[in-house]
């Protein structure tokens, strides 16, 4: 074979190698945190989602993004949590509570904070408006106004129509007390009688039950944060040897044997969330996006709980519900 023949198809092979072959440019690598009250468990399914979410955005975790996650716990508060998220110098926060909101927000005014379910992001001071946000945080807001929680009254009410006087289980962060303001205005509306029961840890969480039990009230509304979620397997089951109708705010306790549920889509949370992200990531300011409010709810009832407590859910409730567990 001729030099020049060997040279042509050396040459043509060249051209046809691909060029995976070349060394490849890499791009910028994301850091994202993420903070939120333990445990993981609580919120580990919207993360998954969330995960998701940028997936099919685009990011590969570990090759265009890295997420650092910090759960707060008895020994790692939230605050002390944010200021180690904020010297990783992240390109985002995700927070998955209001109060992770607010230390996230003591922590830095630069980092973009992307709220992930908030009740009231405008109530709290976390933002100036839901239009014009302002300052560094953006994201959804789970809108808890005086409309959205008198639903919960009012689901409470259809299953329980003679109901008066009502429990308000919650827990005691500063972001909750807007939602407990438009609770009571809703309660009048509604004329029912609303008394609150705030339970920080497990002894007090027991109290209000027995106080409740001696009480009698009509029917219970469990407030969804992150010590209610943690204890959920033990509210259901306090719930259920009072025999009393209980109502959740988040999906979640139904699954776990609760009566019923009135709550935004969870998933749907998170992955408005990773499009906030996503937005930032790519050149938005967090002051340019405006606050997006959740436009799915679930309703979600449990028959087999029903049945157990003698309770007959109406046919008109049953036909709005998302998910019925028989």
């Amino acid at each position: 074979m001729r030099r020049r023949d060997l040279i042509a198809i050396f040459g043509s092979a060249a051209i046809g190698w691909p060029f995976a072959a070349e060394p490849q440019q890499v791009g910028k690598v994301y850091r994202i945190g993420i903070l939120a009250p333990g445990p993981p468990s609580v919120r580990r399914s919207g993360l998954d989602v969330f995960r998701e979410g940028l997936r099919e955005l685009g990011y590969r975790e570990g090759q265009q993004i890295i997420i650092e996650e910090r759960w707060a716990d008895a020994d790692r508060t939230l605050p002390a949590l944010a200021d180690e998220l904020t010297r990783l110098k992240p390109d985002a926060i995700v927070v998955l509570s209001g109060a992770a909101a607010l230390a996230a927000k003591r922590a830095t005014a630069t980092v973009p904070i992307v709220l992930a379910g908030v009740p009231d992001p405008v109530g709290s001071g976390m933002v100036v408006s839901i239009a014009r946000p302002g300052g560094n945080i953006t994201g959804v807001t789970l809108g808890w106004d005086a409309e959205f929680v008198g639903k919960w009254l009012e689901v409470l009410k259809e299953v329980v129509p003679n109901a008066s006087r009502v429990a308000l289980l919650w827990s005691s962060p500063v972001t909750t007390i807007p939602v407990l303001e438009n609770m009571r205005v809703a309660a009048r509306v509604l004329h029912v009688v609303v008394e609150s029961f705030d339970a920080r840890d497990s002894n007090e969480l027991e109290g209000a039950f027995r106080t409740l039990r001696e009480n009698r009230l009509d029917g219970l509304f469990v407030f969804p944060n992150p010590f209610t979620i943690r204890h959920r397997a033990t509210i259901v089951a306090l719930a259920a040897s009072l025999r009393i109708p209980a109502l959740y705010g988040d999906a979640d306790f139904v699954g776990a044997g609760g009566l019923i549920s009135y709550s935004s889509s969870v998933p749907e949370r998170f992955r408005r969330a990773a499009s906030f992200v996503d937005k930032i990531l790519k050149g938005a300011k967090p002051s340019d996006l405006p606050v997006e409010q959740l436009a799915k709810i679930q309703l979600v009832i449990n028959l087999k709980t029903a049945k157990a407590l003698g309770i007959t859910i109406p046919p008109s409730l049953l036909a709005r519900a998302d998910e019925v567990i028989e």
